[in-house]
């Protein structure tokens, strides 16, 4: 999750010459960070260079990335069944730049590992839109939810329109693997995260499924795994906070699972970095269908012998439950 990032000297190195969505929009320089952590620390898939805002912004939004200003926002928020009504359902020839990303990459990665692409949720993506940019509850958005909620679910329905198309684009590009991240799925009550945000996954999952496995990642979703488990994604990745084999007791035998290793971990040594690692596969115990992974991304203070220390303990420790 998030392999390519401010950890690695290389990245940097990039960045120091462009800006973020310059970056994001130049399919060769995208192509080449994404296949950077494969050289570096030697994960066995490519994760895909994008950002999930590059949706809304196809959709007709203003977007801006204030980088050491508090990150991402939207000029003009969606706030009204009006300001919806002006979005559209994004064509993904607006996104020509990630798929001319993903042909790009495959043809430098010469098929030595798989590739993933991505896309925000649709709740994840009406959130920021609503909100105008990160927040630590999204209240506006709740609020729009809960006070209008056939408002909310008209952005909804368009973002998913968009979000499916975009995904499918991505499959014919040729990546091998598709990832949904819904990172703000766990702001929702129980009730709210099934009608608002799970409804609206599996409309998409529904419609690209069958072509390449789909993974399923709601941020805090410990408590729904049975629910996510049942929209028919191949794979449910799992935030640190929940127990993987738990998790794998109630819904291991439906899909595989991703995870899920505290980030925070990589700042530790080595030596604790395996012993995290050599937990979390004992949890998980014998068997097939264990993708693993962090819980959520790299941190930009990562050392990097760390990033390749917890890849090699994975390689190293792994055949003996697998």
């Amino acid at each position: 999750m998030r392999q390519a990032g401010r950890y690695l000297p290389e990245y940097r190195a990039v960045r120091r010459k462009v800006d973020f969505l310059t970056l994001c929009k130049t399919p060769d320089l995208a192509a080449e960070v994404t296949i950077q952590p494969v050289d570096r620390v030697g994960v066995d898939a490519a994760i895909l260079f994008s950002d999930i805002l590059v949706v809304p912004e196809a959709m007709g939004m203003e977007l801006s990335i204030e980088e050491g200003k508090g990150g991402p926002r939207f000029r003009v928020p969606v706030r009204s069944s009006e300001d919806i009504a002006r979005l559209r359902v994004a064509d993904p020839s607006a996104l020509q730049f990630v798929l001319d990303a993903v042909r790009v990459t495959q043809r430098n990665l010469r098929r030595r590992v798989p590739l993933i692409g991505f896309s925000g949720s649709p709740w994840t993506l009406a959130a920021y839109m609503v909100e105008g940019a990160g927040s630590g509850d999204f209240r506006r958005a709740k609020s729009l939810l809960y006070t209008h909620p056939r408002v909310m679910h008209g952005l909804l329905e368009k973002v998913s329109d968009t979000v499916s198309a975009y995904l499918a684009s991505q499959i014919e590009a040729g990546v091998d693997a598709l990832q949904i991240f819904d990172t703000w799925g766990g702001v929702l009550c129980h009730d709210e995260f099934v009608e608002f945000s799970l409804r609206y996954m599996e409309r998409v999952v529904q419609a690209i499924r069958g072509s390449v496995p789909v993974i399923v990642f709601s941020k805090d979703g410990g408590g729904v795994l049975r629910e996510i488990a049942s929209i028919g994604a191949d794979v449910v990745g799992l935030d640190w906070k929940t127990d993987i084999g738990e998790a794998r007791a109630a819904i291991g035998n439906r899909v595989a699972l991703q995870g899920n290793l505290d980030p925070v971990m990589l700042l530790s040594t080595p030596a604790r970095i395996e012993e995290g690692v050599r937990a979390i596969l004992a949890k998980f115990g014998k068997g097939e269908g264990h993708v693993f992974n962090l819980g959520h991304g790299v941190l930009p203070e990562t050392p990097v012998e760390n990033a390749l220390a917890f890849v090699e303990a994975v390689k190293k420790f792994s055949p003996e439950y697998h």
